[in-house]
C-alpha cells in the first residue's frame, strides 16, 4: 500500500525540482558569465564536451568554446579550461544531485508499493554492471575516433559519458522496473524481481557483446594495446570475491553484529567495492604483470580521474618506504580504503533500520553498491579490452 504522505512528498519533490531548474535558468539569463561560463559549463558540461570529442581540454574564451588536443595549449590557455574528468566542485554537485534523486526514487517506490524487501536490491545488481559496461562502449567509441568515424558521434555520445550516463542508466533501469512491476500485476510473471534481474544481464551481454565485436574488428592493430585480455576480468572478480568472502567470514566469527542487519546484501556490497578497489590497483600498477601491453611490450598506463584517488595515492607515496613502489605500487591504499569503508557502511545497517524504514534502507544500499560496482566494472572492462 502507498504510504499516506506519498502524494505530498511527490508534489514537494517535483516543486523543488522545478524551482531548481527555474533558478538555474534565470541565473544563466541574468548572469551568464558567472552561472554558465564559470559554473555550469566549467565544472559540468565542459568536461563532458571535451570527453565526448576525445580532446585534452576545451577552452572557453569570450563565450566561444574551442576544443584543444594539445596539453601545452591547455596548460597555457588564457580562458576558462575544462578537462575530461572530475573536480571537487563537480563531485560535490553530483553528490547533492544523487541525494535529491534518491529522495525522488524513494517516493516512487512508495507509489509502486515495492522495495520494502531485499528482492529489489538483488534484482538491480546486474544494472550496476550494465552502467560500467555501457561506459566502456563509450571508451571504445572514443578510441575509434583516432582512426575512423565513431559508432556514436557528438552529441549522441554524451548520453553514455559521465555524468550524463548516470541519468541514461537511471532512465533505462526505471523503465525496466516499471515494466517488470506491470508484468507482475497483470499476472504475466510471479514476481517482478526475476524479469528485472534477467533484463539487467541481457543489457550487460549486449554491451560486452558489442565490445567483443568492435575491439577485434576496429581497434586491435590500430589503437595501441587494444585487444582482449580476459585474465584481467578473471583476476579482478576472483580477488574481489575472495576479499569480500574473507572479510564477511571474519566479521561473522569475531564481530557478527557487522553482518547482522544486511546478511547476504552486505556480502554483495563488499564484493562490489572490492571490484572497484582491485580494478583500480590493476589499472594503475599491474597491467604489465597481467600482459596488458602495447606492441613494444610496454604496460598500458591508466590514470585516475577522481581527485579522491589521487589524494590516496599521494598519501601512500608519502608514507611508503622508498623502493616498494616498484614492488607493490601506490594504488593499494585505495583498495584498503574501499574495503574498510564498505565494511563500516554494512555495519551501520542494522536490523532496526530495515524494520523502521525498509525501502529507505534498500534504496541506500543500492546506491552504495552502485558507486562502487559501476565505476569498478568500467575500470575492469576498460583494461580487459585495452582501451
Amino acid at each position: 500500500m502507498e504510504t499516506p504522505g506519498s502524494w505530498s512528498r511527490s508534489r514537494a519533490w517535483l516543486a523543488t525540482f522545478a524551482a531548481a531548474v527555474v533558478a538555474l535558468t534565470l541565473g544563466v539569463v541574468i548572469a551568464p558569465e558567472l552561472v554558465w561560463d564559470r559554473f555550469l559549463w566549467h565544472y559540468f558540461w565542459g568536461p563532458v564536451y571535451a570527453d565526448a570529442n576525445n580532446a585534452v581540454c576545451v577552452i572557453m574564451n569570450g563565450g566561444t568554446a574551442e576544443l584543444s588536443y594539445s596539453l601545452s595549449a591547455c596548460q597555457n590557455a588564457a580562458g576558462i579550461v575544462a578537462e575530461p574528468g572530475y573536480t571537487v566542485v563537480s563531485e560535490a554537485g553530483y553528490a547533492v544531485t544523487l541525494v535529491f534523486f534518491l529522495v525522488g526514487v524513494l517516493t516512487l517506490l512508495d507509489r509502486l508499493d515495492i522495495g520494502d524487501t531485499r528482492e529489489l536490491f538483488f534484482a538491480l545488481v546486474p544494472f550496476m554492471f550494465f552502467g560500467g559496461a555501457l561506459r566502456v562502449v563509450e571508451d571504445a567509441n572514443d578510441a575509434i575516433l583516432e582512426t575512423a568515424d565513431p559508432l556514436l558521434a557528438y552529441p549522441w555520445n554524451t548520453l553514455i559519458i559521465s555524468p550524463i550516463i548516470y541519468f541514461t542508466v537511471f532512465a533505462v533501469t526505471l523503465l525496466a522496473v516499471v515494466a517488470s512491476v506491470v508484468a507482475q500485476r497483470r499476472d504475466y510473471v510471479e514476481s517482478y524481481g526475476r524479469p528485472l534481474f534477467v533484463t539487467g544481464w541481457l543489457l550487460v551481454a549486449l554491451c560486452v557483446g558489442s565490445l567483443l565485436y568492435v575491439v577485434p574488428t576496429q581497434l586491435t592493430g590500430t589503437v595501441t594495446g587494444a585487444g582482449i585480455y580476459p585474465q584481467v576480468t578473471g583476476v579482478t572478480v576472483a580477488l574481489a570475491a575472495v576479499l569480500a568472502a574473507v572479510i564477511y567470514r571474519l566479521a561473522q566469527r569475531y564481530a557478527p553484529r557487522i553482518n547482522a542487519g544486511t546478511g547476504a546484501v552486505g556480502l554483495v556490497v563488499l564484493f562490489g567495492h572490492g571490484i572497484d578497489g582491485v580494478a583500480n590497483v590493476i589499472a594503475a600498477d599491474w597491467t604489465g604483470a597481467l600482459g596488458v601491453v602495447d606492441s613494444a611490450g610496454n604496460a598500458l598506463s591508466y590514470g585516475a580521474k577522481h581527485p579522491f584517488n589521487e589524494v590516496i595515492v599521494g598519501v601512500v607515496d608519502a608514507i611508503q618506504p622508498a623502493g616498494l613502489d616498484s614492488v607493490i605500487g601506490l594504488s593499494w591504499g585505495f583498495l584498503v580504503v574501499k574495503l574498510v569503508a564498505a565494511t563500516a557502511v554494512v555495519w551501520v545497517f542494522d536490523d532496526a533500520i530495515f524494520e523502521d524504514e525498509p525501502r529507505y534502507a534498500v534504496l541506500l544500499l543500492v546506491a552504495i553498491l552502485a558507486v562502487g560496482l559501476g565505476p569498478g566494472t568500467r575500470d575492469m572492462l576498460r583494461v580487459t579490452f585495452g582501451i
